[in-house]
């Protein structure tokens, strides 16, 4: 078979091809297999100029170049036979506009969050309005004012983080300086809560060394250590369930006396006891107490007329206790995975 009849045959063969290719893909593919650098079109031409003497070379490529524009033609003309079909497909389809539209998938707020909107809220319900504070302090507010000398020992159960070239000046251990600036700020009645990031040198499971807290903070005439109990009794059974205790013990800080750690009853056995509560029926959640009259003396309240109270408790920690999380970490590392979790 000469030349001429090789490449008729090959270009039938194309034609063919062509024909039967539905998509833009499918038609380069049949065209890069014929009319490419490597097609057998291209291939034929090369053999026959290579073996043909040079008197015949010139007719030779001539004879393969309009094949090979006639494969080019024919693959411009189906390229915009196949936009035109789908053109058509395109205008043929029927659109129902009647149908709702494909809803975008909402965020979700983190529990820390939801634990703290919930927590603002139940406290609002009770008078306590929000009060913020910077969180890189100075030593009076987050110490001194506290009934902390710098002696203090009740410092190191801080674990604190200085800020470099400042010695008086620290990353925020507790929102308990926003109670300080509150009262330098006002005199009584006080009645506040303190939500914020904190920060100590403590990285565990269970703790981290960022971590946010609230307190609480009240003080007007006649305030009670009977006040306080109502008020952290009311928002345990309002966070956690009405069949929720609370349960006070004796216990040391430096800006309270009497001082309690806080108890409320195991949100996991609901104080029947079991494993995490070691059988007790009880989980300790923070520390109360009244206000020590030293405290009132640095922001000139005066302590014969004006009592008051005041606590503190993680809002991380009632979120794990509420969503039963048992790892802090889980908290912080902003994987999108744990905040679909909670709506």
């Amino acid at each position: 078979m000469d030349l001429q009849a090789r490449l008729a045959a090959l270009l039938s063969e194309y034609q063919e091809k062509i024909a039967q290719a539905r998509t833009e893909q499918e038609l380069r593919k049949v065209f890069a297999d014929y009319g490419g650098p490597q097609g057998a079109i291209r291939v034929q031409q090369k053999e026959a100029i290579k073996s043909a003497p040079n008197a015949e070379k010139k007719a030779i490529g001539q004879l393969s170049n309009q094949v090979v524009q006639s494969v080019e033609k024919l693959f411009e003309e189906r390229l915009r036979a196949l936009a035109d079909e789908a053109r058509r497909r395109d205008l043929e389809r029927v659109v129902d506009v009647t149908l709702p539209g494909r809803a975008r998938p909402l965020g979700h707020l983190h529990p820390v969050t939801l634990a703290r909107r919930d927590i603002v809220e139940i406290f609002g319900q009770l008078g306590f309005t929000v009060a913020e504070g910077p969180q890189v302090e100075t030593d009076f507010h987050n110490f001194e004012a506290l009934a902390m000398p710098k002696d203090h020992p009740a410092r190191d159960m801080q674990d604190t983080f200085y800020v470099a070239g400042a010695s008086d000046v620290v990353l925020r251990t507790h929102t308990s300086p926003v109670q300080i600036r509150t009262m330098l700020s006002q005199p009584p009645p006080v009645r506040i809560i303190a939500p914020g990031a904190v920060y100590r040198k403590d990285d565990d499971p269970t703790h981290s060394p960022m971590f946010n807290q609230f307190e609480g903070l009240c003080v007007d005439e006649g305030i009670t250590f009977g006040d306080l109990k109502g008020v952290l009794l009311h928002f345990t059974q309002r966070f956690f369930g009405a069949d929720m205790g609370v349960r006070l013990r004796p216990s040391f800080f430096p800006f309270t006396e009497p001082s309690a750690e806080i108890d409320i009853s195991c949100v996991f056995c609901r104080g029947q006891g079991c494993r995490t509560c070691k059988q007790s029926g009880w989980i300790e959640v923070g520390g109360a107490g009244m206000i020590d009259p030293e405290v009132f003396a640095h922001v000139e309240y005066d302590a014969e007329r004006y009592t008051g109270f005041a606590f503190g408790m993680g809002i991380d920690r009632m979120a794990m206790l509420r969503y039963h999380i048992d790892d802090v970490s889980l908290m912080f590392e902003g994987d999108v995975r744990f905040a679909r979790q909670f709506r």
